[in-house]
């Protein structure tokens, strides 16, 4: 009686949501999973699950999620239904699931409830906290623990994760602790040859890189960078500009400041009294993280917000620095602070007191090793996950 009350007052209580004249293509033969995520970075366990799904199963996937998504072949990636009766009826009429998975805690209700009356399927993988989606929160009796109810299995990343499932009334035979998906690689592509040159060229030199600078930050790491060579002399900073049109500008701003300069769009290679290496082509940002054992993520000590995935420096084994503006890259951050993964600064003077630190070979192997396992974690998960969904398909 509860759960019927706090559905129909939730229900009640909703405004018309985006997705609801999005066209459906035909439904694809064979058998369907559908997958649903509240946001970009939510989805990340689910888009390497879909993949995994239509490489080795043969599978058609539909991923629902309310933020553009990075194309994956084979996947259909649409907007979630407005969560009303109506709405759901008409998706899962029209989609006819086989299973369904949904990502983080996210509750729809109606879509939920419509699910369970057709006896669909239905799990919970990356499970944080459950709760219902933005903009329809509020006090509805029963809905989420009904919600829950409906899940046959809810697997959560860690053990604060499955106490807050169980207090929402979770039932526990369906509750377990697992991790999270793996998510798909974010190490990013080079030049084998390249990279053999270039660390050839620089032997045993220590070097950082600094990604995506933006020009607020610019002083910063020169800053940095000025202190750090009072104890590594050799010491050799590569910056990314922002702007990559930017960077003949910050060529001659450094030399006018003193230092010694060095333009890889000139064909000019760093020399033993280089301080300074500009370059500026993104698609080489790979090649970088690849050579340079500490990276600065740009834009996340004065900017707008750190312009790079951190995952990127972390699947290639740099150590990562990175202010307190985390941008769009927020839960990445969290994962990497809470395994302690990454070095957090506030300032332009905490940057060079931790770079001074992370002189230290054994400290700078220490963050990458722990931020590489956080960045590759989850394989075991998204494998049981698979062998779960394949013995369900089969009846």
């Amino acid at each position: 009686m509860a759960l019927k009350l706090g559905l129909t007052l939730y229900s009640l209580g909703h405004r018309r949501e985006a997705g609801k004249d999005i066209p459906r293509p035909p439904r694809m033969t064979g058998p369907l999973i559908w997958l649903h995520a509240p946001d970009a970075g939510v989805a990340r366990g689910l888009r390497e699950l879909a993949r995994r799904l239509v490489a080795d199963d043969g599978v058609a996937v539909l991923l629902t999620c309310s933020d553009p998504l990075p194309p994956i072949d084979g996947v259909l990636a649409q907007l979630p239904p407005p969560d009303t009766p109506t709405e759901s009826r008409a998706f899962l009429d029209h989609w006819r699931p086989d299973f369904g998975i949904f990502a983080e805690g996210e509750l729809r209700p109606a879509l939920i409830e419509e699910a369970a009356r057709r006896k669909l399927p239905l799990t919970l993988v990356d499970g944080r906290a459950p709760r219902l989606p933005r903009d329809r929160e509020g006090w509805f009796p029963g809905l989420i623990r009904g919600a829950l109810s409906a899940f046959g299995q809810i697997n959560a990343v860690d053990a604060p994760a499955a106490r807050a499932f169980r207090r929402a009334g979770a039932p526990a035979s369906a509750l377990m602790v697992t991790g999270r998906l793996e998510e798909p690689s974010a190490a990013l592509p080079c030049n084998e040859a390249e990279r053999a040159a270039l660390a050839e060229t620089f032997a045993s030199r220590p070097l950082w890189f600094a990604a995506s600078l933006p020009e607020a930050e610019e002083e910063a790491v020169f800053s940095g960078h000025r202190s750090a060579l009072r104890q590594a002399h050799r010491l050799l900073l590569v910056i990314l500009p922002e702007d990559p049109a930017r960077a003949q500008a910050l060529s001659e701003l450094a030399q006018s400041e003193g230092w010694a300069v060095a333009h890889r769009a000139q064909d000019q290679e760093p020399e033993p009294e280089t301080e300074l290496f500009i370059v500026d082509n993104p698609a080489e940002i790979g090649l970088w993280y690849r050579l340079a054992p500490i990276t600065f993520l740009g834009g996340s000590l004065s900017g707008t917000g750190c312009l790079r995935d951190p995952m990127e420096a972390a699947a290639l084994g740099s150590a990562i620095l990175h202010g307190p503006r985390a941008g769009v890259h927020g839960q990445a951050f969290g994962r990497l602070g809470a395994a302690r993964a990454a070095r957090a600064v506030s300032s332009a003077t905490d940057l060079a007191d931790a770079l001074g630190d992370l002189l230290s070979p054994d400290r700078t192997a220490r963050l990458a090793q722990s931020a590489w396992a956080v960045a590759s974690d989850g394989a075991e998960v998204t494998e049981a996950l698979l062998q779960y969904i394949r013995r369900r398909l089969e009846g």
